[in-house]
């Protein structure tokens, strides 16, 4: 990945007479500071400049990474040992792509829980309640009494629901009453009940 020359404005260059073979880079605000030795050629600075840019952004990539199936699986059971007494017992949770019009599904007859990629930017206790309103399908299949109540177990259902229907309603997905399709296994954007 050559960055050519001259080095890009977001990047500051700064060079040191006491630095004398590290090479570092760091943020700063919008900004990503280099610093390398002062003794370096031109064409060594940039090949400097470059490789330790691409450090840096696969650095920061890896630490962005969405939860593999594997975690998101793992998170469930702790969430249900802490609200649910460890009785939802999902025999899988994975992200999918496919899911434009719900937040999660959930197929009680084969435990599988399935979580829309949407959510990865949206906050962890919002994922939280989400998984939660899955797993308490395991138990409950149905948007009855008994099953809020497995979902009122997480203090921050009000909320994330909130934030969930301000999500649905400032990408003017319609009103909980339009997407509420009343199946049993679903959240839908904007659902509330």
């Amino acid at each position: 990945m050559g960055y050519g020359w001259p080095v890009p404005p977001n990047v500051e260059v700064r060079r040191s007479a006491r630095r004398r073979r590290t090479v570092s880079a760091y943020r700063e605000g919008d900004k990503t500071i280099v610093l390398l030795p002062s003794s370096l050629s031109q064409a060594e600075e940039e090949y400097e400049i470059a490789r330790i840019l691409e450090r840096l952004e696969g650095r920061e990539r890896r630490r962005r990474a969405p939860e593999a199936d594997e975690d998101l699986l793992d998170r469930a059971m702790g969430l249900s040992r802490r609200y649910l007494n460890g009785r939802a017992r999902p025999s899988s949770v994975r992200w999918v792509d496919n899911q434009r019009s719900r937040w999660g599904s959930c197929t009680p007859d084969d435990r599988t829980i399935r979580i829309s990629s949407m959510l990865k930017q949206m906050p962890s206790w919002v994922v939280d309640y989400v998984l939660i309103h899955e797993l308490a399908h395991l138990l409950e299949p149905g948007h009855n009494a008994a099953f809020w109540n497995l979902v009122a177990a997480y203090p921050k259902t009000e909320r994330a629901r909130g934030y969930l229907e301000g999500v649905a309603a400032a990408a003017n997905l319609g009103t909980a009453e339009d997407f509420h399709s009343g199946e049993p296994a679903e959240i839908d954007f904007g659902a509330t009940g």
